[in-house]
């Protein structure tokens, strides 16, 4: 009787084995494949790809003109949508410190001053939580994509109409030209972009934890348009604005352009290239930084009250702004929040490896 038993339970228990073999031989093959897969991935991801498999056209070889000017636009714009996005929780900081005073919140009382940066930052996350410091973000990437796009392509572009200067025998010569080329490149971008800069300075410096002034980007621009200076208000600023972008993307391009061509690894594409490169683009960034910052601080507090009525402004145009923030606050409130924007420029500096190495990269 036992023997039948047990024939009995095992014939029970057969089914079950079998279930659990396929269903260990089941886990097998499938983290087997997926090992595979990984190995092969990163086979593919490590392997070197020649140039010869992308169909980007080089200069040299005809992509030159309208070309040439949409592959400068494209890898600008892609460059610095990546180095925004990375450097935006200082980017938030510090037009949170520029603008403060010139924001209705904090001249009210309501909400307290910022005493610093590290006060800033912590303040911000309590208030407003994590994804409060990529506040504005999207519309600085949707506003930075075509300044940077444009940027570049004009700057480019702009400097194939003066004449070729050797860095070495001209050096002066070469050196105006980049400037020029820089600062004219920077004019004409902004002309095109100036709405969404403004738009971006709105969206950024709400403080708080109570209800967002703005809706979006959308909300902003809408709501500015159809307010007492009418469509003209998305451009406040503008003027201040175009006189400290020339010296800014003069020193900016100019700087770059002649400092790299004396890099003496500026032909090495590996980790002392590029980590030299960064180091020249971090320098020329914080130079032009603080060359332009009393312009964009003026520009900031002009932006800030463009929807109020005119009787409500507290600056009636760009010298009487120049002049109350010196007589009330004093020179360093000119520089207010450029700690953050030095430590910001680490985007800017990524910006100008970003695209020579892409270009690079495609054989451009």
């Amino acid at each position: 009787w036992s023997d039948s038993v047990r024939l009995r339970e095992a014939a029970q228990d057969s089914p079950r084995r079998v279930r659990d073999t396929d269903r260990g031989c089941g886990l097998r093959h499938l983290l087997g494949t997926m090992l595979s897969s990984m190995i092969s991935a990163s086979h593919a991801l490590f392997t070197p790809v020649e140039k010869k498999s992308f169909v980007v056209p080089s200069k040299k070889e005809g992509g030159g003109g309208m070309v040439g000017f949409m592959q400068d636009f494209a890898i600008g714009g892609v460059s610095g949508a990546v180095a925004k996005t990375c450097t935006a929780p200082i980017e938030r900081v510090k037009l949170l410190i520029q603008t403060q005073d010139a924001n209705p919140k904090i001249i009210s009382g309501e909400v307290k001053r910022y005493t610093g940066i590290m006060d800033c930052f912590l303040r911000v996350y309590q208030e407003q939580g994590l994804g409060a410091f990529w506040r504005g973000n999207l519309t600085n990437v949707i506003r930075y994509f075509p300044t940077q796009a444009f940027n570049f392509a004009f700057k480019d572009s702009i400097k194939k109409l003066f004449p070729k200067a050797n860095p070495k025998k001209e050096f002066w010569t070469y050196f105006a030209i980049n400037m020029a080329s820089g600062g004219l490149a920077g004019a004409g971008s902004l002309t095109v972009v100036y709405p969404l800069d403004y738009a971006r300075t709105r969206l950024a410096s709400d403080v708080g934890s109570g209800k967002a002034q703005f809706n979006g980007l959308v909300d902003c621009l809408v709501k500015t348009a159809k307010g007492p200076s009418g469509f003209m208000g998305l451009y406040n600023g503008f003027g201040v604005s175009v006189i400290g972008i020339i010296p800014y993307r003069g020193v900016y391009f100019g700087l770059f352009d002649t400092a790299k061509e004396a890099n003496p690894f500026k032909n090495d594409h590996g980790v002392m290239g590029v980590v030299s490169k960064f180091g020249i683009a971090q320098v020329v960034a914080i130079t032009a930084g603080y060359a332009s910052y009393p312009f964009d601080t003026v520009r900031r507090r002009l932006q800030m009250q463009s929807e109020k009525p005119k009787d409500q402004w507290l600056y009636k145009g760009t010298m009487d702004c120049f002049t109350k923030i010196l007589a009330n606050e004093g020179l360093g409130a000119m520089f207010k929040g450029a700690g953050a924007n030095a430590i910001r420029t680490v985007g800017s500096a990524l910006v100008l490896v970003l695209y020579d190495e892409i270009k690079h990269f495609f054989g451009i």
